[in-house]
């Protein structure tokens, strides 16, 4: 309790001195070991400031893509399908949500009823059909998803696992994907 009036009353001090706005403003350079000093400037014709830009694009890192994975490492391809069935979600969404905002200008009808009235028209292949390719991204990023949480407590990480848990996900994925496409 004393200690904190102690170090509240200095700050106050300091906060009133007229060094304090000094020190707020180059306190993180002085923690940095850095001075504060003004910075100098030049002026670059076009030509230096391209060359000076293409010097420091060189020396930069450049981060590793995709060529430098071991293809014999089976979780790179239900990790890039979970980035892909991501993609599908955000990508449909933005699509419907732009398409249902024109569709009163462009004559279309979108609404709950039209939609459910269309389904219902089709035929029993094109329904299922139709359910499975909408069913298939959703279980494979939930089932994905869950693969993620748990290597997200660092469990299953051996090869022999990663192997086995990636023929599980896939088959989990598509016998999920047909149930919800032709049972229900």
């Amino acid at each position: 309790m004393i200690g904190q009036r102690v170090g509240l009353s200095a700050v106050r001090q300091v906060a009133k001195s007229p060094n304090a706005l000094f020190l707020s403003q180059n306190l993180p350079r002085l923690a940095m070991g850095m001075q504060a000093r003004p910075a100098s400037t030049t002026k670059l014709t076009e030509a230096d400031a391209q060359s000076l830009l293409a010097s420091q694009r060189r020396s930069r890192p450049v981060a590793p893509h995709l060529q430098i994975y071991d293809p014999s490492q089976t979780f790179f391809t239900s990790s890039i399908w979970t980035r892909i069935t991501g993609s599908i979600f955000s990508g449909g969404l933005y699509v419907f949500g732009a398409a249902y905002l024109v569709a009163p200008l462009l004559g279309w009808h979108l609404e709950s009823a039209s939609i459910a009235a269309a389904f219902g028209a089709l035929p029993v292949a094109a329904k299922g059909a139709l359910k499975f390719l909408l069913a298939w991204p959703f279980v494979g990023h939930c089932v994905n998803g869950i693969r993620h949480l748990v290597f997200d407590f660092a469990k299953g990480f051996s090869k022999s696992n990663i192997k086995t848990v990636g023929n599980v996900l896939w088959g989990t994925t598509l016998v999920s994907a047909l149930g919800l496409a032709f049972l229900l």
